[in-house]
């Protein structure tokens, strides 16, 4: 789909943070002597920055981890409209190591990075602004935009770099990678290069036909055709399957205000089901797809809850939620919004596919992509030292980046969804890959 993404991103991120390239880390009883010289005078040097403090250390495979907070303005042009705390962590290693500069485009996480173990290198975990604790007590919705996350990534950037000279680069999953490359767009200077994993770019809204192609390629003929009809099944028995969704949804203690009521909620959640399926699942999945005319109400409920079936609820997608990234896709990153041709007849509810559906009144907004057209075009003709590294079989990888070529490159991990890596690229491209990476780190 285009907007439930936060369950299936935390799933990539953690596939990414957890992936370790052989024979490049320490281990930990031998990190801890080094950490310990390392680390003499950096939490003083943190100290000293103006607007920082240091709120808590704690050890990380032998090296010091600090969880910090900026002083951030909420509007970066008029900083005397008032500011907020933005919550980040610095994962030290040396002084003269690269530092890589990471953002999961939602609530803080300081999961180790491929390119990190790649590279032994310090590592800086930013929290979006206005998710989770980044945010002012009032919210101006319209503070959150890409040029002012940019910018938040810009203050904490330059602030560092007192301590750290050596090489940064940028890194990234999915949003987190969208907010790299605007990042680089506006800030080029900050940092030496960006790494960037499944990074959708939806540069113009109004044409989703790369989408439409993707759904009508993506595995084979006899599992697309399955899925469609698993999807449209579950809408002809909507009298069927609304009464379990609504028992699921009570059990869970779910509610659905933002979006009305549950029927609205079941037909929005199976309309995203096919997309989910192919973001976290894999070709392998493909024979355990039921047969939609012939599984019982029950086999096809519990299949479908197991296999894409993610229900959009008021928990979750308000302000301190997913909320904050749906206002984004409104405002200005844009959505998918598939025609779905095989459930017309089936559908009640035409328009509901869009973002705006699962917020709250409060945070609805309309479109403006000219931002998002300025940094596409900037990509493919100013972008240097970009990577993008997509899944073959990741529906969010199929409207990409296309780097420049000054100096930048794009893989496609064959069978892969939208927990991609470079460490799962064939072996001349991981190899072309990560040697372009270490030279960029000046290794």
């Amino acid at each position: 789909m285009r907007n439930k993404v936060l369950p299936s991103l935390f799933c990539a991120g953690l596939i990414v943070a957890t992936s370790v390239l052989a024979g490049t880390a320490a281990t930990a009883a031998e990190a801890a002597p080094a950490s310990q010289a390392a680390a003499a005078g950096i939490r003083e040097k943190l100290e000293r920055i103006p607007g920082l403090t240091v709120v808590s250390e704690a050890d990380k495979g032998g090296f010091p981890l600090y969880t910090l907070r900026l002083t951030q303005p909420v509007d970066h042009s008029r900083p005397g409209r008032g500011s907020f705390e933005q919550t980040f962590t610095l994962w030290h290693k040396a002084e003269s190591a690269p530092v890589v500069h990471y953002t999961g485009g939602y609530g803080l996480s300081s999961g180790t990075r491929e390119i990190t173990t790649l590279l032994g290198a310090n590592q800086v975990s930013l929290e979006h602004r206005y998710f989770n604790t980044s945010r002012p007590a009032d919210v101006d919705w319209d503070d959150l935009n890409v040029w002012q996350e940019a910018s938040d990534e810009h203050a904490i950037v330059k602030a560092l770099k007192s301590i750290y000279p050596a090489k940064w680069l940028g890194t990234g999953a999915s949003k987190g990678g969208m907010t790299q490359v605007y990042h680089e767009r506006y800030y080029p200077k900050d940092l030496d290069a960006v790494v960037a994993y499944v990074a959708p770019n939806d540069a113009d809204n109004r044409d989703d036909s790369v989408y439409e192609k993707f759904f009508k390629t993506v595995g084979t003929a006899e599992c697309r055709s399955a899925l469609d009809a698993v999807q449209r099944e579950m809408l002809v028995r909507r009298d069927a399957m609304l009464p379990r969704f609504e028992a699921t949804s009570e059990e869970q203690g779910l509610t659905f205000k933002y979006l009305g009521t549950p029927d609205r909620a079941f037909e929005f959640s199976v309309l995203d089901q096919v997309w989910n399926f192919w973001q976290s699942g894999t070709y392998t999945d493909c024979p355990a797809v039921p047969d939609a005319k012939k599984a019982t109400d029950d086999e096809l409920y519990t299949w479908s809850l197991d296999h894409g079936l993610s229900i959009y609820s008021d928990d979750g997608n308000g302000p301190e939620g997913t909320g904050p990234y749906y206002r984004q896709a409104a405002s200005q990153l844009g959505w998918a919004d598939l025609k779905f041709k095989h459930l017309r007849d089936v559908r009640n509810y035409p328009g509901i596919y869009q973002p705006n559906s699962v917020l709250p009144e409060e945070m609805r907004t309309s479109y403006n992509g000219s931002a998002i057209k300025d940094v596409d075009r900037w990509v493919a003709t100013q972008g240097k030292q970009m990577m993008f590294v997509y899944g073959q079989n990741d529906p969010w990888s199929a409207e990409r980046f296309r780097p420049s070529r000054r100096d930048s490159h794009l893989f496609v991990a064959p069978d892969t969804n939208h927990g991609a890596l470079i460490s799962k690229l064939m072996p001349k491209e991981r190899a072309e890959a990560e040697a372009t990476v270490k030279r960029w780190a000046g290794q």
